[in-house]
């Protein structure tokens, strides 16, 4: 019967685990004083090279710290501008609606003891103008609704109604709550009633 022994590894071999991936198996380095990673051969720091390289150092963490300090009193200059026009955002057209305010003042004070309901109405209708023309010139305008059709970006739809002729049906019969822009924006959408 013949000899089943599995063949067992000669001892004398060497470990392939641990040679170098440069070297064969079984085979050592020649070089017993090999350069470490990072290293380049031949090439040994002096010590003027140290001293600028630590001044470049010492330069950019001056310039990241200056940045840094410049960048976090941008921050909190914006923040605080931010919050001052918060504040004061109404301003301007505060200081423009005064002149309609004292023109109310002035109404009420000369119409108080008067029973001409012309003279009340004449007031409150140069005052509504003068109104008028102010938030216009802000950038307020109406919107026209009446006789057009819905749009469901600019209206609101309350209810619908028989429409009173042919040319009405699906259109806007009455506008119930006027609607406006500022600039090109919806600021209220119009509250009409549909024609069916």
């Amino acid at each position: 019967m013949a000899d089943d022994k599995t063949p067992q590894p000669d001892e004398t071999q060497f470990d392939q685990t641990s040679a170098p991936a440069d070297h064969a198996p079984g085979e050592l380095s020649e070089e017993p004083n090999a350069p470490e990673i990072g290293e380049v051969e031949g090439a040994e720091a002096t010590p003027e090279q140290g001293s600028k390289a630590d001044a470049e150092l010492a330069d950019l963490k001056d310039k990241y710290l200056r940045l840094a300090a410049e960048f976090e009193n941008y921050k909190r200059r914006t923040t605080k501008e931010r919050a001052d026009l918060f504040k004061t955002a109404n301003q301007e057209l505060m200081v423009a609606l005064l002149p309609v305010l004292d023109d109310f003042d002035r109404a009420r004070h000369h119409t108080k003891d008067t029973e001409d309901a012309g003279a009340v109405r004449e007031s409150i209708d140069i005052i509504y103008n003068k109104l008028q023309k102010t938030l216009n010139q802000k950038g307020l305008a109406p919107m026209e609704a009446k006789g057009g059709a819905f749009d469901p970006d600019l209206h609101e739809a309350i209810t619908q109604i028989p429409a009173p002729s042919e040319d009405l049906k699906g259109k806007i019969v009455d506008e119930v709550e006027k609607g406006y822009y500022l600039g090109d924006k919806v600021i209220r959408h119009a509250k009409v009633v549909l024609g069916q």
